[in-house]
């Protein structure tokens, strides 16, 4: 698996706007980067 496709954070609970920043980064990059080459569905 490609090193863009995982990421870590610690953020606490107090952080919560810097969680949905992360959270919408995370869905922006997944869907240029496209299906995951581990499902083998597709």
């Amino acid at each position: 698996m490609e090193s863009e496709r995982v990421e870590m954070f610690n953020l606490s609970s107090a952080q919560g706007p810097r969680f949905a920043e992360i959270a919408t980064e995370m869905t922006e990059r997944a869907k240029q980067l496209g299906p995951s080459p581990l499902n083998r569905c597709n």
